[in-house]
């Protein structure tokens, strides 16, 4: 599947959002159930974690699909879901930051949850997929 880079405005859009909405594909191409999940850019690229890994629910679904439709900020895209959990530290330090200044109002017991190191084994990058 190839992908393309997000508009400078897609990125702005989708960091606005408090929560990106993912639907991900099934086999037949099908989409499932939206499901609310916080996202975060970092780096010019779209990221999303859960609080652990596992291969059930959304997260299990889109390791397996990896492909789904988003909808963040006005911004409705369909995407291809690259785990880079196990990845270089740079990408965690700038995505564990992104987590820590979009969602502080939460206070720090809920953010420490999304930046420790079974939340960052989870992180998703989600790159729009180009149309041809």
């Amino acid at each position: 599947m190839t992908t393309r880079e997000w508009s400078a405005s897609e990125l702005a859009d989708i960091d606005a959002a408090e929560e990106l909405r993912i639907a991900v594909r099934r086999t037949d191409g099908s989409l499932r159930a939206t499901v609310p999940i916080w996202v975060v850019v970092a780096a010019g690229r779209v990221y999303v974690r859960t609080w652990y890994r596992r291969d059930s629910g959304w997260f299990g679904r889109a390791l397996g699909s990896r492909r789904a439709r988003i909808e963040a900020g006005g911004v409705v895209a369909d995407v291809v879901v690259d785990d880079v959990g196990g990845g270089e530290l740079q990408v965690r330090a700038g995505v564990d930051a992104a987590y820590r200044a979009k969602y502080a109002r939460y206070g720090a017991g809920t953010v420490d949850r999304m930046v420790a190191d079974d939340a960052a084994a989870t992180t998703l990058r989600l790159a729009p997929e180009q149309r041809v």
